[in-house]
């Protein structure tokens, strides 16, 4: 294993010191418990987002914290959900009054620690909600889910509601926007090679020299089946057709096309899944109006993508071109 690490158990701390220290003037990191907020939380009378999860994925979660998105994000060891030790005041703390939405991925942990959380906060007289993210259409159930897991669209459905959040909208109001960006996402990976966990050492996978996993989980759970290595145009077609199979989009709607590197894939490969794809929804009948391409949640080193595509429509359009300023995805502010 070559990693540019110190102590494996020092990872996640060492990489959140940097993080503040890279990002001061957008977010402040706390470290014990461990989790970051917005520089300027609590924003008075604004409705705050609060996510998180394992550590590995990063931007995702503590990238998206700033405006236009979250107010604080929750790290956990790599790949291991966080507490509700963390969670809790990263609720508190970010809270103005208007309530805390909660955006969950769908892994057991994760649900089961937010809820904790989210009852404890409760308990205190905040006013809590929570939306669980489903996006991915590779399985139906794993060791680590109880349905479909939550990946790429995480980064959307934070986007939609963040948005919605800063320009005023109500708890109410923010969550039905959250629900419904994940009501009409949907998304599928490929790995061709699997990442190493820093304190385990080893791959945490096997996959022979001319194999890939297609379908599989940003934590290297098993994906639909194994098969040959094979051209972009191939994969993408594998990836994609189950996802407008599922998602039910007909000519003439409205899409956001994102393509998403797992953290070991370079940009330019992901333009040419990026390219053969958005021809595959052109032949639809699919216009994408918005596009979103590079490694946004990743799952350490892996090489391998993930599309993703949201449905969309005016409102959810004007929200996602409104001003975003965070350490991972910024522009109009």
């Amino acid at each position: 294993m070559k990693k540019l690490i110190n102590d494996p158990r020092a990872v996640v701390a060492e990489s959140l010191e940097g993080f503040g220290m890279a990002h001061h003037d957008l977010v402040k990191v706390h470290a014990d418990p461990a989790y970051v907020t917005r520089r300027d939380a609590p924003v008075s009378g604004k409705v705050s987002l609060v996510s998180g999860g394992g550590s590995g994925h990063e931007p995702l979660h503590s990238g998206y914290v700033g405006r236009g998105m979250l107010d604080a994000a929750v790290p956990g060891a790599v790949f291991t959900s966080p507490t509700p030790d963390q969670i809790l005041p990263a609720i508190t703390n970010t809270d103005s009054g208007a309530g805390v939405l909660l955006i969950v991925k769908n892994y057991t942990g994760d649900i089961l620690n937010f809820e904790t959380a989210a009852e404890l906060a409760q308990a205190e007289g905040i006013d809590v909600k929570s939306v669980v993210v489903n996006d991915d259409v590779a399985v139906e159930d794993s060791l680590y889910t109880a349905g479909r897991r939550g990946v790429g669209g995480t980064v959307l459905v934070e986007r939609i509601a963040g948005a919605a959040a800063e320009r005023g909208d109500s708890l109410d109001a923010v969550t039905s926007l959250a629900e419904r960006a994940n009501t009409g996402v949907r998304s599928m990976g490929v790995a061709l090679s699997a990442c190493t966990v820093p304190h385990a050492g080893e791959p945490s996978f096997d996959l022979a020299e001319n194999e890939i996993e297609l379908g599989v989980g940003i934590h290297g759970e098993p994906g639909r089946r194994r098969m040959p290595m094979a051209p972009a145009d191939a994969i993408t077609d594998q990836l994609l057709e189950p996802i407008l199979s599922d998602l039910g989009a007909g000519s003439g709607e409205r899409v956001l096309l994102f393509v998403n590197g797992m953290g070991g894939t370079p940009l330019s490969e992901l333009y040419i899944v990026y390219r053969h794809a958005a021809k595959l929804l052109a032949d639809r009948g699919l216009h994408v109006e918005r596009s979103l391409v590079g490694n946004y949640i990743t799952a350490l080193e892996m090489q391998g993508a993930s599309i993703t595509v949201l449905k969309l429509d005016d409102e959810m359009i004007d929200l996602w071109d409104s001003p975003v300023h965070t350490a991972a995805l910024r522009w109009g502010a």
